[in-house]
């Protein structure tokens, strides 16, 4: 049997700090949603008890390092299952890029093993599990749209935004999103993005008030270390994009478009300055 799962990535359309917290974590404030760039995950039995993960990717680790790895490992040990499983898994979302491509990883091997092994676990109790995996676990394995808040974990589902698409622009550097949380001096931002505002602009099914609600505070840290996110910004809002943010640490930005027409000419004038751009459409 081969149980197969896609594992989106999403997009932060607005990312508050509102205090780092005495466990060291940061309280944030955070709706996201998924874009339909995804990776694969193709999951089978083995004979013996072993977890083995193969990509044609060759810049990823295969180990304990991986997420889909760990939480392989995670659901086994939780569980009891003493059985092996394969793991191949098809890499198209960029690594390090404020995607989070490896929580989504980590969030379909969770969803495929419960299917594969029948252990019958509700949303909710892979929700649980992820969170011991990384903050943007648990809303990887829930999907859709949603607000964030604690350190991430806790999510409260709400519509999707209205349909547009979205142009994806990855320059060629990664940023630590350990290290730029760590740069933040939360009680010294003056501007916070509104949650309020953006909820009403969601639910009003209005792109251009949505567009005008985007906001990330850490992009006081990134922008301001790494010129060339701050690059990409500019030139994808000089060639027409309706709204332009960095995604989570980034240092991927995008843009929310809402006209077809558009696509081509914002997609093909950042292939001049960076080779991973990506035209892809929200998963509403």
């Amino acid at each position: 049997m081969k149980v197969y799962e896609k594992a989106p990535a999403k997009i932060n359309l607005l990312l508050d700090v509102l205090r780092k917290r005495e466990d060291g974590y940061h309280e944030v404030e955070m709706i996201m949603t998924m874009v339909d760039l995804a990776d694969r995950l193709e999951m089978s039995e083995l004979p013996r008890d072993q977890i083995v993960l193969s990509s044609h990717a060759g810049f990823i680790p295969l180990d304990e390092k991986n997420l889909a790895f760990q939480a392989a490992r995670l659901i086994k040990e939780r569980y009891g299952v003493s059985r092996g499983v394969y793991i191949h898994l098809d890499k198209q979302i960029p690594v390090a890029a404020g995607l989070a491509g490896g929580s989504s990883d980590a969030a379909a091997a969770l969803r495929g093993l419960n299917r594969l092994w029948n252990l019958g676990l509700s949303v909710a109790e892979l929700e649980t599990l992820g969170a011991e995996l990384g903050s943007d676990v648990p809303f990887c394995v829930r999907g859709g749209t949603a607000i964030a808040r604690g350190r991430g974990e806790a999510l409260e589902s709400i519509e999707s935004p209205p349909q547009c698409w979205v142009i994806l622009a990855k320059p060629p550097i990664n940023v630590s999103t350990a290290d730029v949380y760590g740069k933040l001096r939360a009680n010294e931002l003056d501007r916070h993005p509104s949650v309020p505002r953006m909820l009403d602009a969601i639910r009003g099914r209005s792109f251009p008030d949505m567009c005008a609600a985007l906001g990330n505070v850490l992009e006081s840290v990134t922008l301001h270390r790494y010129p060339e996110v701050r690059q990409i910004k500019n030139v994808m809002s000089r060639l027409g994009a309706d709204g332009v943010l960095m995604s989570g640490s980034g240092p991927t930005v995008f843009g929310l478009v809402s006209k077809e027409s558009k696509v081509p000419r914002i997609y093909n004038g950042l292939r001049g300055f960076c080779k991973e751009v990506y035209a892809v459409r929200l998963l509403t």
